[in-house]
């Protein structure tokens, strides 16, 4: 395996590689020694070890182009780099980070604490029983915020789906072709409510539902679904693209029914 962060060399070595590459074949070799921080002279003896590898070729005078082998050398490189920056980013910053739960019961500062997700909201609950857990940086009383950190173990988490009731278009009804019964029924299981169009807000309202949001309801109802909840998305017909788009972007289970 390549290890371009295993010393000073070999990372200097990708740098210039990737510099030849970003400008073949016409390579000033100051502008990489300026680019990467390093002199000229060491550029230039650089390339020729480049050279010699068989990862670029010489073209004539300041020209030269990467190989195949020297493109497959920058991809494993570049591998190499991509895992330790997931590393890092995942389990060493991920651990570290801090992220705001609703604290389930009283908890005080440095208590291990069992994650959960509930109604599409992060809790927190002393004990560490769950099989996602973590440590309180501050104290808490029931039902406030609490920061948590070193996070364990993954939440559970089932995702929900979206259930969209199409509204006829003004020209085709509108709100009055819609009967209130039937609102009613895709709403009463729902736990969130949204609906996007003139139309079919009104055919809310008509049949007492308020709609939580009415704007960007396919991103809001893909963003629910994603944190476990049931969503009805009561839309205009000629509504239904754009928001079933985001579902299909989210990989967002839903289904379409006729009012």
């Amino acid at each position: 395996m390549v290890d371009v962060l295993d010393n000073k060399r070999a990372a200097t070595r990708f740098r210039i590689l990737v510099q030849i590459a970003e400008r073949q074949p016409a390579v000033s070799q100051g502008e990489i020694a300026e680019e990467v921080g390093v002199t000229s002279q060491a550029v230039s003896e650089y390339i020729r070890d480049l050279v010699d590898d068989g990862l670029v070729e010489k073209e004539g005078r300041s020209r030269y182009r990467v190989t195949r082998e020297g493109v497959d050398w920058l991809f494993r490189a570049a591998d190499d780099v991509r895992r330790f920056a997931d590393h890092v980013t995942g389990d060493v910053l991920g651990a570290m980070s801090e992220d705001a739960y609703i604290a389930a019961d009283d908890i005080e500062e440095g208590n291990t604490v069992s994650l959960t997700l509930e109604d599409g909201l992060l809790h927190a609950t002393p004990g560490g029983e769950g099989p996602a857990t973590g440590i309180a940086t501050t104290d808490a009383e029931a039902g406030t915020d609490v920061g948590v950190t070193s996070f364990e173990g993954v939440m559970e988490l089932e995702p929900g789906s979206v259930t969209v009731l199409q509204v006829p278009t003004v020209r085709t009804g509108g709100s009055r072709a819609m009967a209130d019964e039937t609102v009613r029924d895709a709403c009463d299981d729902a736990d969130l409510v949204v609906a996007t169009g003139v139309e079919a807000t009104v055919a809310c309202r008509q049949a007492d539902v308020e709609p939580a949001v009415t704007f960007a309801v396919g991103e809001v109802s893909a963003d629910a679904a994603e944190h476990g909840l049931e969503v009805t998305a009561i839309a205009t017909t000629d509504a239904v693209g754009r928001v079933t788009d985001a579902f299909r972007d989210a990989d967002v289970a839903y289904e379409v029914l006729e009012g």
